[in-house]
């Protein structure tokens, strides 16, 4: 049975790297991408069979697992044969010294392809927590009609976590709080090796002929007002605009990285000297370019989840580097799948704060309903004691008479 198994699992293995080396055309036609665009594709649609949208808190089902494990390390094993060369020493019997080129693993994947295998580890571990049952759990549609089961937002389809109706204990909190941290790490980390390796890919030509003329072009006139003023917040600067879609997002993001690269290149010019007439200097466009960074960088850590903008799309699908596709992708994907199990994580944490909310609320309306009681109880009772007064001293006064 092992031997089956065996003979199945090579070729698998077979037809998907024949795959890979035509390009993703089995017609044999010659049109098909660079290996490096298609071992980043593979790596992507593995991800997006394995984890699919992930609408709920759960773990991955056991043969998934097996197959996402299996796979990854398939496209993975492409990178112990990328290798850098070195000067080693060598020793003769007479004593004599000389140099030989030696290979050893590329650092950047011998460091990155590691840590990135860890970060999947460590959010296949997370969702494995969610299997015992929690306090928590998503309503179903056939569920009572007063139960809330959809989402408000554009996400309509991911189900409502429903909680307990004074919220969830204080130990599962904590518990869910320490889920969302180490989460979080992965998301950190996923970001920052992804950040690395996209810098370290070549910009397209056709992307750099596209380019406006100037960085003022690129920006608008209003942001780059606002960039060029010698007390700049970025925050101020971000507040201003309207980021209430996604869409106006990747688009802020794209000008933005539009004008750093124009900036970049007109102070790597050969000469290092503005043009005739520019009325921006060298120093300047420093100044210009670290700013906009600055914006950047609190963009992406702002808003994580975005899809990935021109620079990037064109950079991937331009690359020849297969150590950068492998790396781009894997980083990617552990970003996106840490995202969304943050979400659905904040998700429940929201639903236990309204339920929270709702219950304190209630008591407060409890409380102040019983404090009128007590305070109508004390006026009553203050009015039959002055009535028993006046009546005992109309009493005494006829008994006078």
């Amino acid at each position: 049975m092992m031997a089956l198994c065996y003979v199945i699992d090579m070729d698998m293995m077979k037809e998907k790297f024949a795959k890979l080396l035509l390009g993703e055309d089995m017609s044999g036609r010659g049109n098909g991408v660079s290996s490096a665009l298609a071992l980043s594709n593979a790596i992507t649609n593995l991800a997006a069979s394995a984890y699919g949208e992930m609408k709920k808190l759960e773990p991955m089902a056991p043969d998934t697992k097996v197959k996402w494990k299996k796979e990854i390390d398939w496209l993975l094993s492409v990178t112990d044969s990328i290798v850098e060369f070195v000067a080693v020493t060598q020793n003769n019997k007479d004593g004599t010294t000389f140099e030989v080129m030696a290979t050893k693993p590329r650092s950047d994947l011998h460091v990155n392809i590691p840590a990135l295998r860890k970060l999947d580890t460590m959010l296949l571990d997370c969702l494995d927590n969610f299997k015992e049952p929690h306090e928590f759990y998503y309503g179903s549609k056939d569920g009572d009609k007063g139960e809330k089961t959809q989402r408000s937002d554009d996400k309509w389809w991911i189900p409502v976590p429903r909680v307990p109706p004074n919220g969830l204990s204080e130990t599962n909190r904590k518990w869910l709080q320490h889920q969302k941290d180490s989460v979080n790490q992965v998301l950190k980390a996923a970001m920052a090796i992804n950040g690395q390796v996209l810098n370290e890919m070549e910009i397209p030509d056709a992307y750099i002929d596209a380019l406006p003329k100037n960085g003022r072009v690129s920006l608008g006139d209003a942001i780059y007002k606002t960039i060029t003023e010698d007390f700049f917040d970025p925050d101020c600067l971000l507040s201003s605009l309207d980021l209430s879609s996604e869409h106006k997002i990747v688009e802020l993001k794209n000008k933005i990285e539009a004008s750093i690269v124009i900036w970049k290149r007109k102070m790597n010019s050969k000469d290092n000297k503005a043009p005739w007439g520019s009325v921006v200097s060298t120093e300047k466009r420093e100044i210009l370019e670290d700013r906009a960074e600055t914006v950047l960088l609190i963009l992406k850590h702002r808003f994580p989840g975005i899809p990935q903008s021109d620079l990037d799309i064109s950079k991937i699908e331009t690359n020849k580097d297969v150590g950068h596709a492998v790396l781009e992708s894997y980083s990617r994907i552990l970003e996106t799948l840490a995202y969304t199990v943050l979400s659905r994580i904040e998700d429940v944490m929201s639903a236990d704060a309204q339920a929270r909310g709702s219950a304190t609320a209630e008591k407060t309306k409890s409380i102040k309903v019983s404090d009128k009681v007590a305070v109508a109880m004390e006026e009553t009772e203050s009015e039959t004691q002055q009535r028993e007064t006046e009546g005992k001293t109309a009493n005494d006064k006829n008994a006078d008479a």
